[in-house]
């Protein structure tokens, strides 16, 4: 595992300073609490030099969260070589195996090392990244076709599966960014657009690149719009309005129909409504949106020229800080018990 580096050496001076003075009292005071919050968890990911990556580490360096960054999740149901690549069970693209697709959902986090990875974690974020191989879809879809969107990684689709398939079983509270909030969409049933620029030719209507641009190499700022005050969104920003939000995705979640997700907020673009937050009220904390806040911190702190067109930087924290909080809820009760 990776261990984030959150507190400077004055910080933890004073923290032990502070134990040393305070032993006896803090034996009761601490008895059902974190002394130092949240342990904060970030799925693996097989890409972590990217921007959104690495912004979503300097996000957590600016919180001062104890974090780490996990292994992969194997499924012993499948081979792995000693790299750690999948053996007879992806194809030519990348793609997951309708066999082996098969086999992870249907055991889900039984028979793999998601429980042992996920001990002590409070909370986790699944980031962003590649597409999702489109035979692990509740409805097995074939692959789109499209060469220039050859991307996957079916050893981080495993791994994520299994990893969101764990977290939900027990209530871990979940952040879900672009892809992973496609994950947890996928885990739970949803159907997915594979590529929004096909979608919207089928459809009949021009599309503008809104969420991905890629002749400008750099994420799209776009409104969002809240859809209903009862949702963790509006709780987190106190608004039914977003602007400057973060894009960068050519996929989306078409349709939640038949499955515990609400979708809570979407953007409408060129006439056609893009869903941009789902949540599942069935668990305490469980939140899966399509743009990218890490990236709104990171253009704030490296100062960047285009950073006034993005959310600024305490919108962009305001999630974190509520996972962060449903994680120190999820560690109160596991004291109790």
């Amino acid at each position: 595992r990776q261990e984030g580096k959150v507190m400077n050496k004055k910080t933890k001076g004073c923290i032990i300073m502070s134990c040393i003075l305070t032993a006896a009292s803090s034996i009761a005071v601490n008895a059902g609490t974190s002394e130092s919050g949240p342990r904060v968890a970030v799925a693996w990911n097989n890409k972590q030099d990217t921007y959104s990556f690495t912004s979503l580490v300097t996000t957590l360096e600016e919180t001062g969260a104890d974090y780490e960054i996990l292994d992969m999740v194997q499924s012993y149901d499948l081979s792995y070589d000693k790299g750690g690549e999948l053996i007879d069970a992806k194809d030519k693209n990348g793609i997951l195996t309708p066999e082996a697709a098969k086999l992870v959902r249907n055991n889900t986090w039984i028979g793999s090392n998601a429980e042992e990875l996920m001990e002590g974690v409070d909370c986790i974020i699944f980031s962003g990244g590649s597409d999702i191989s489109p035979t692990l879809f509740y409805e097995e879809q074939e692959w789109h076709g499209i060469e220039d969107e050859r991307d996957y990684c079916a050893e981080r689709d495993v791994s994520d599966y299994i990893l969101m398939s764990y977290c939900l079983e027990h209530d871990i509270p979940i952040l879900g960014i672009c892809r992973g909030m496609q994950m947890l969409s996928t885990v739970s049933g949803a159907e997915v657009i594979q590529d929004l620029g096909s979608y919207y030719a089928d459809s009949g209507v021009q599309y503008h690149n809104v969420h991905r641009d890629p002749e400008k190499k750099d994420l799209v700022p776009h409104p969002v719009d809240i859809l209903t005050k009862d949702s963790i969104l509006y709780d987190v920003y106190g608004t039914l309005h977003l602007e400057g939000c973060p894009s960068w995705h050519h996929q989306a979640v078409k349709d939640v129909a038949n499955t515990r997700l609400a979708v809570t907020a979407q953007a409408n673009t060129d006439g056609i409504p893009v869903i941009e937050a789902v949540e599942r009220h069935d668990q305490t904390f469980c939140l899966g949106v399509q743009f990218h806040p890490e990236v709104a911190v990171r253009k704030a702190v490296d100062h960047a020229e285009n950073a006034g067109n993005f959310m600024d930087y305490d919108t962009a924290m305001a999630i974190f800080h509520a996972l962060f909080e449903a994680g120190d809820s999820h560690r109160e009760l596991d004291y109790a018990a």
